[in-house]
């Protein structure tokens, strides 16, 4: 059976980046699979920010838009076809200043809708994109995995948890600032996960 994969990249600086490496690295451990693989770079394709203009565009009625509304929604429709689409969602992401980069922000803010890709109900907001499970490749310049100084982790792990996505590994890559050979084994071991977990899964 053909697994789908959604492939999100988001690194500042495309083939140089320690994010992309490890996204290149699960694309290789993927080859002679049964995949069908569905790439997203946000840095590449960028989003602007979310405006006012275009949420409202999603609360109004398709057949009521105008069409710069209809334009506005175009935008966000897409990208909930692709991970409407995928079975597993891959986020190759960097850590920048403890966060995740602005540009992969503006694409969780397209994804994360109320009355599309979650509810609100009496108990707190419901998921409804079921079924699916997440991967999040991290790159690092220090040592931030399992302390309190990672807020990056649990933010993407509530996001993907709001719109159903609760189902969610994670691969780390650290210390890669922190001299050549701290780097060359976080990456080496970063990459023997990554073939651990595609071994497992497809």
């Amino acid at each position: 059976m053909t697994r789908r994969v959604l492939l999100i990249t988001s690194s500042i600086f495309g083939e140089g980046g320690q994010s992309r490496a490890l996204a290149e690295s699960f694309k290789a451990a993927l080859q002679g699979r049964d995949v069908e693989l569905t790439e997203r770079n946000v840095v590449e394709q960028p989003l602007p920010h979310l405006t006012g203009a275009e949420m409202a565009s999603w609360m109004t009625d398709p057949a009521e838009r105008s069409d710069e509304q209809r334009q506005l929604a175009q935008v966000s429709d897409e990208l909930l076809s692709e991970i409407d689409a995928c079975d597993l969602l891959v986020l190759a992401v960097p850590l920048y200043n403890l966060g995740i980069p602005s540009q992969l922000k503006s694409w969780f803010d397209r994804i994360l809708r109320a009355g599309r890709t979650f509810q609100y109900t009496a108990n707190g907001p419901v998921g409804l994109l079921e079924g699916k499970s997440g991967l999040i490749l991290a790159a690092r310049g220090g040592m931030y995995a399992g302390t309190e100084m990672d807020s990056q982790t649990p933010h993407l792990r509530h996001m993907l948890a709001l719109i159903g996505i609760k189902d969610v590994d994670a691969i780390y890559a650290e210390g890669l600032n922190m001299g050549d050979e701290r780097k060359q084994q976080s990456l080496t071991e970063a990459k023997q996960a990554i073939g651990h977990y595609v071994d497992s899964h497809f």
